[in-house]
Formats: structure tokens, C-alpha cells, sequence
């Protein structure tokens, strides 16, 4: 069995019987896991290969963990509104007055955070390359027309939802999201997470292993509103073995790092926004990630989704933790992230091997019921 390096408290060892588990059903190439509680690390565990038939994943591998960047950048958003620089409430084309086009004059910033803009994906399709071009993406979306009424229902933004938080963010603040990022989140909690790589860490990314199917051969009526989302710019989970993607700052996919720094960010959320003594925002703030926006069938993922502002919130159709106040959200091929405010916890996933589904699988859902069973057991 094989046998994963770092740390692990007593009280969490089913974490690291989960984590192992995943090796042993050869579901898992390279992986790490991390659980904070209270603030501090209690569980930081990695292992297996960070390629195939390659070096071992070490302590400081990262990897491109998709839209589990997410929640990088939603954390960027609620850090402006908890500084008074945006309102979710304001329609998004006060910050941005080009958007404005085609019947968006009324869509919120909230709808953005929360899948309902309409804007799920492009209406003519963009090739990967073209999505390192950050203005143009910008000019198209803000020339495009809703794809619904907005606000009416949740669509899952896939490449978009990064683009539109990221231009209302540049609008307000000046920096790009992923500049935003770095110098007011990942620097100050010292957090091994990028959203645009330097070229000094190259050596350091793991490989990923695309899932069976591209976006592009995922079956569906080719006019629904799911297939043309995911067809408009179509991945193949090889990106992230380029420069050109890794260096790109595509807040909604291109994340790369491990689970420790997704961990500890999310950890400052958890216990009311400060960490090791950084904080990120008020308590206040973090509970407008909770405040529920949409209900209902999501018209991409075509399941009961709720969303809140920036992530998603526990469902009953989908009850992976026991806490009502939790939120969440993963990434495409397997990696997840969860952030408790119940119970002062945080747990990430981060791997290399990607799963066929967009929604998960069972590796990181053994790691959050091991999680939760060790909490309900009243772990510190």
C-alpha cells in the first residue's frame, strides 16, 4: 500500500486511511490532501507520482486543479465588497460600462457570483489560445447577449464565470485578478497558489492525466444550453503541460497549486476570515458567501443546484457534509474544496489523475466523510 508522506494528528487517521484507500482501488496517480481546523493544519498528506511513470509528488508539487480556482477567485471578489469597492447588488456594468450591450444592463454583480448572468459560454467557439488574450475574451462576452433572463436560474459559467469577475475586479482595483490574488491572498498567508505561473516554478508542476473524454465528445443535445457551454471552448485537461496556459491568468480553470494552500486560504474563511493573523474579511463577509442566490435544476450541469455568492452551498440532493452552513466547490477530473464556518474547518483535495465527471468522484468524498467523521468524534 502506499504509504503517504507529511502529517496527519491522531484524531484524523481515518483521513489518512482515506487518502491511502484511493491509492489501493488504483483510482489515484499523485495526490495530496489537507484539513485546518481551528486554524491550525491538521492533516497535510501527499503522495503516489506527480506524472506518469515519473518523480515522486513531493511537498511542494502543485498542479492545475481547474475550476477549484473558483474559489480563489470568488475569495478575491468578497475581499472587494468587504473594502466597499463593489456591491453585489450593483449592476455589473457600473464597474464595467462597456457590458452594457445587448439587454445586460440589468445584470448584478450577484449574478455573476452565482452562475445566473446568463453568460454560461461564448456564443461562437474559442479555441484554447484565445483565451490567453484577456481583453478580447472580455470585449466578446461584454458584445454578447444573455443566454436566459438572468437571474432566473443558475447555468453553470465554466470558463466565463473568471473572465467577468476578473474584468469587475481590474475595473475597481486596477490589478488583474490573478496580480490581486497574489499580493493580497497568497502572499500574506505565505500560500503556494498561482493564478498565472512564473516560469520559476515549472519544475515543481505534476502532469496531468486527461479523463476518457474531452469537453468537446461529452454527449448532449448539441442546441442545449449545457453542450454549447462546454463545446465554446472546449478543454482536454492537457492544457496545463503548456507555458502559454500555465503563464495565463484564467481565474475560473487555470489555478495551480496543492492542497495545503487551498486549505489554508479557505481555513481563514472558516474560522471568520483571518488566519495566522492576515485577515482577509470581516465574519460579516463570509457569510455572504452563504446567502443563497439560486435553487433549482442548473441549466449546465443539469442538476439541483444551489449557489451562493461564489460557491456552492449544501444541498439536500447532494448532502456530502453533515454542517447546513458549509460551501464549496471542485474542479473538473476530481479536486475539491470545502470551507465550514460550523465547525471551523476547511478540506482540500488536489490531484493529478482527472476523473471522467465534472461533479466529483468518490476520492475526494471519502476524504471529506473522513473528515467529518473525525469532527463529529469532537477532534481540536
Amino acid at each position: 500500500m502506499m504509504e503517504p508522506q507529511g502529517y496527519c494528528a491522531d484524531a484524523f487517521a481515518a483521513v489518512r486511511e482515506a487518502f491511502q484507500e484511493n491509492f489501493a482501488t488504483d483510482e489515484e496517480l499523485g495526490a495530496s490532501a489537507c484539513v485546518v481546523h481551528d486554524g491550525e493544519v491538521v492533516v497535510d498528506l501527499w503522495g503516489g507520482s506527480a506524472a506518469p511513470g515519473g518523480e515522486p509528488w513531493q511537498q511542494d508539487t502543485i498542479v492545475n486543479v481547474y475550476s477549484t480556482t473558483k474559489t480563489m477567485a470568488a475569495v478575491c471578489m468578497l475581499m472587494l465588497a468587504d473594502r466597499g469597492l463593489i456591491e453585489f447588488d450593483a449592476p455589473v456594468a457600473r464597474y464595467w460600462p462597456e457590458f452594457a450591450q445587448n439587454g445586460k444592463e440589468g445584470v448584478l454583480v450577484r449574478h455573476v457570483m452565482s452562475h445566473s448572468a446568463g453568460l454560461s459560454g461564448f456564443d461562437s467557439r474559442v479555441e484554447i489560445e484565445e483565451l490567453y488574450n484577456w481583453d478580447d475574451i472580455c470585449d466578446r462576452l461584454a458584445r454578447q447577449a444573455p443566454w436566459w433572463e438572468p437571474g432566473t436560474a443558475s447555468g453553470y459559467h465554466a470558463i466565463t464565470q473568471g473572465y467577468l469577475q476578473g474584468e469587475i475586479l481590474r475595473r475597481v482595483d486596477g490589478r488583474s485578478l490573478g496580480t490581486f490574488f497574489r499580493e493580497e491572498v497568497a502572499t500574506p498567508l505565505k500560500v503556494d497558489f498561482h493564478i498565472g505561473l512564473d516560469t520559476r516554478h515549472d519544475g515543481r508542476v505534476g502532469e496531468m492525466v486527461p479523463p476518457s473524454a474531452t469537453m468537446d465528445e461529452m454527449p448532449g443535445d448539441p442546441d442545449s444550453i449545457a453542450t454549447r457551454t462546454f463545446r465554446s471552448a472546449a478543454l482536454t485537461g492537457r492544457e496545463p503541460q503548456t507555458r502559454a496556459w500555465r503563464a495565463a491568468e484564467i481565474p475560473a480553470a487555470g489555478g495551480i497549486g496543492n492542497a495545503r494552500a487551498v486549505a489554508r486560504v479557505h481555513g481563514a474563511l472558516a474560522a471568520g476570515g483571518a488566519l495566522d493573523g492576515v485577515r482577509l474579511m470581516a465574519p460579516e463577509t463570509v457569510a455572504m458567501a452563504q446567502q443563497r442566490q439560486t435553487n433549482g435544476k442548473d441549466l449546465v450541469l443539469g442538476v439541483w443546484m444551489l449557489f451562493g455568492m461564489g460557491f456552492g452551498l449544501m444541498n439536500p440532493r447532494i448532502p456530502f457534509t453533515p454542517s447546513p452552513g458549509a460551501f464549496y466547490w471542485g474542479g473538473w477530473g476530481g479536486s475539491i474544496a470545502v470551507v465550514d464556518p460550523d465547525t471551523r474547518a476547511s478540506i482540500a483535495y488536489v490531484m493529478n489523475k482527472m476523473g471522467d465527471s465534472t461533479l466529483g468522484d468518490q476520492r475526494s468524498a471519502r476524504i471529506i466523510a473522513a473528515t467529518y467523521a473525525a469532527l463529529q468524534q469532537g477532534c481540536r
